[in-house]
């Protein structure tokens, strides 16, 4: 659907990098008038939720830069050209957390800020975890530490802000809701 649709009359490259392209578009607006908008292109992304049989989440602390802060998430990483979002999910878990999953259960997509970017947010559930003898190494600016969480803690975190971002949250809500654990 393409109700109120802004048809682009120019588009102005302005910055690509490894993970995001930046443009700026001049477009029509519905009623006729101009208007610019900022855009950042995204190859989209993969999220895991990991699920082990004692029944604890596995999560992730990082340091994230335009936060200046470290905070708690479920493993993820952005999908590389031509990869699909299953093995983008599989990867990231191994390297992330250094388990394997026999199940991989997709659960939702989303845009995580539809306002200036078109980046697409894959959810996967993963069950049945194995740890790997060898696990695939981080990549080389990647600096985590792994955390087991029950349900209840989790929660605690999300009310800390320690747990702070859209696709955790999301993660603990669903399995709350789901009365998984």
């Amino acid at each position: 659907m393409k109700k109120y649709e802004e048809k682009t009359i120019k588009t102005e490259k302005i910055f690509e990098g490894k993970v995001i392209k930046l443009q700026v578009d001049d477009v029509q607006l519905p009623n006729g008038k101009k208007s610019k908008r900022e855009l950042i292109k995204h190859p989209g992304a993969v999220a895991v939720i990991p699920i082990t049989d004692e029944k604890k989440i596995i999560f992730v602390e990082q340091y994230r830069k335009p936060l200046e802060k470290s905070i708690i998430e479920i493993p993820a990483g952005k999908l590389e050209c031509g990869e699909s979002p299953e093995i983008t999910a599989i990867r990231e878990l191994e390297e992330e957390t250094g388990y394997t999953a026999k199940t991989l259960t997709k659960l939702t997509s989303f845009y995580t800020s539809p306002g200036f970017a078109d980046e697409l947010m894959h959810i996967y559930l993963a069950t049945d975890l194995q740890k790997l003898d060898q696990p695939p190494a981080l990549d080389e600016d990647e600096f985590i530490d792994i955390l087991e969480l029950t349900l209840d803690e989790a929660k605690q975190y999300v009310k800390n802000e320690r747990i702070h971002d859209a696709k955790t949250n999301y993660a603990v809500l669903y399995l709350e809701l789901q009365e998984l654990l």
